[in-house]
């Protein structure tokens, strides 16, 4: 039975510069806003304000600052015309915890935003960083989010410092520390020591990881498929699909964290291995592309990449430059992709999709428009995936004695097979497969029968 979460309130706030687009500026905060939902909380409003630049001192200007203050202490505010827009004392709802904010922000604008408004600030960064640290799982993805989120700490200890009234505690000189060190020097010191502790520790788990990866190859030829693509894409449901596996799907941003490795189902020859990869997101911060490197190894290590986009999102354009730009920063953008346009069934109604299908074919002619919950597309769509894999395969025939039927497995799981008679000297199978692999069975078979 699962207990029901207190609902968490609070407000949105974010500046328009003159180079940001209307369209650009609300998809932002739309996406904010989903942030803020995967974080558990309700965003009852949201504030905005057009300025040249930032203010200096708490990122909105005075006006605006006050007016936030205004609404989380319950008064009611207006729009220009003098109406009220909304009254948190009436609306029944309880008190504001959070002011979400749609940039990274500086120690000092947070603290004084604040200060100012009463309540806790948390930037876009944080927001994210948040996310990561509860939806992590696996070690390695532990280790770096606790890496990015020491790092976005450091700099804003000293700000603590001051909202807590502690600047200027000096704590004595202990084991060569130095008289006068303060708190705020110890905890960066700490943070220090742990981000270094954690890196020799992901060191260790990457070696690992590629002493794995290097024996999975000895096994076999590896057939390797990447999805990549915007967060809440539909990624996962598209791997639950290929691969037949109980994956996590959620209507969240980033609800998958740590790479999923499945083979296609039902297995192909080659086979292939399909690995979801951790979504991207517009204005993902810096730390944790760095950290998040190794999670897109699967990307780098695939033959593939599935590059999946929302297309009932209108601002698909904006998923596809963003996906790129990370692609290209970890290196991936040199591995053969295929732009799979998933949820073609949000579109709207039947007439709706046949336009928008025509309409994304016509754009970009190699893509795939689809939905990962019609199973037609699906199978259309593992039909191409192994086809691309089969694209250097040779056909040939293989004689296999009579006296070493026990080889036939060796024939089944190697190379795909198209047909098989008898003759007096043996099976004959015609089979379909890498050309390599192919003459070193006719080898095999050969050195059995003489």
């Amino acid at each position: 039975m699962e207990v029901e979460q207190k609902l968490r309130v609070a407000v949105a706030a974010s500046v328009q510069l003159p180079n940001v687009s209307d369209m650009e500026f609300e998809a932002s905060l739309m996406e904010l806003r989903e942030l803020a939902k995967t974080l558990g909380f309700k965003v009852v409003h949201t504030f905005v304000q057009k300025r040249t630049s930032f203010d200096t001192t708490g990122y909105l200007g005075v006006g605006k600052r006050q007016e936030i203050r205004a609404f989380v202490h319950g008064e009611p505010i207006f729009d220009e015309a003098g109406d009220e827009v909304l009254s948190l004392a009436e609306s029944n709802l309880p008190e504001i915890e959070a002011i979400l904010v749609d940039h990274e922000i500086s120690p000092s604008q947070a603290r004084n935003l604040e200060i100012e408004a009463g309540c806790e600030v948390m930037d876009r960064t944080m927001v994210i960083l948040e996310i990561f640290h509860r939806n992590a799982r696996s070690r390695a993805a532990k280790a770096q989010v606790e890496i990015a989120r020491l790092g976005y700490m450091a700099p804003r200890l000293r700000e603590a410092a001051k909202l807590a009234g502690s600047q200027g505690r000096q704590r004595s000189g202990v084991g060569g520390r130095g008289a006068g060190e303060s708190h705020t020097e110890l905890d960066k010191r700490k943070i220090r020591d742990r981000i270094a502790e954690l890196q020799l520790e992901i060191l260790a788990m990457e070696a690992e990881r590629k002493t794995q990866r290097a024996r999975r190859q000895e096994r076999q030829s590896q057939a390797a498929v990447a999805l990549v693509g915007y967060t809440n894409a539909g990624k996962s449901t598209l791997m639950r699909a290929l691969t037949g596996s109980e994956v996590l799907v959620a209507n969240k941003l980033f609800a998958t964290l740590d790479t999923t490795v499945r083979a296609l189902y039902p297995e192909s020859v080659p086979r292939v291995l399909v690995s979801d990869t951790v979504g991207f997101i517009k204005n993902l911060p810096h730390g944790l592309v760095a950290s998040f490197k190794s999670t897109l190894d699967e990307a780098l290590d695939a033959s593939l990449l599935l590059h999946v986009i929302d297309a009932s999102d209108p601002g698909f354009e904006r998923q596809l430059e963003v996906t790129d730009k990370v692609l290209e920063e970890i290196g991936a953008d040199v591995v053969p992709r295929l732009r799979i346009f998933n949820k073609i069934d949000h579109v709207g109604d039947e007439a709706a999709q046949v336009e928008c299908t025509a309409a994304l074919r016509a754009r970009y002619p190699d893509c795939v428009v689809m939905s990962a919950r019609q199973p037609d597309d699906v199978a259309a769509l593992r039909l191409q995936i192994i086809a691309f894999f089969q694209r250097d395969h040779v056909e040939a025939e293989l004689l296999l004695p009579w006296s070493a039927q026990q080889l036939r497995k060796d024939i089944f799981a190697s190379c795909e097979v198209l047909e098989e008679r008898a003759d007096a000297e043996g099976a004959i199978f015609k089979v379909r497969g890498e050309s390599t692999v192919v003459e070193a069975l006719r080898e095999q078979f050969e050195q059995v029968s003489s």
